[in-house]
Parts: C-alpha cells; structure tokens; sequence
C-alpha cells in the first residue's frame, strides 16, 4: 500500500472519526450504532491509504522526492 493521504485529509478523516464515535454517547439506540462507522476513516487515517482513492486515481499527499 502506497501512501496517498496527505496531512490535511488525515486530520479531516480523523474529526470525522472522533464526531462518528461521540454518536455512542449521544444517540438513541437505532442511530447509536451509526457511530461503528467512525472506524473506517480512523483507520484510514491511520494507514495514510485510502482505498477508494486508489481505485480513482486520487492523491492527496505530497509527491516523494527521490533520492539516490
């Protein structure tokens, strides 16, 4: 897996992440379970690798430099 998130995209997925979980403490029991979702851009976030953009094509992260 390549990296293809940059620093922004990780910060945004991880607000994400965190307004998903607080559903758990807030919501009512059908919509509680909604906040189960928080782990996907957690993870995401996490791995710096979205596998949707890769499907598409999108990067968002820095271009590497090379070096050698």
């Amino acid at each position: 897996m390549k990296k293809n998130m940059g620093v922004l995209d990780k910060l945004i997925r991880f607000i994400i992440a965190i307004s998903l979980f607080s559903l758990w403490f807030i919501a009512q029991p059908p919509v509680k379970f909604v906040a189960f979702a928080g782990f996907v851009p957690l993870l995401t976030g996490l791995l710096n690798f979205c596998p949707l953009y890769a499907l598409i094509g999108i990067k968002t992260c820095k271009a590497e430099s090379s070096q050698g």
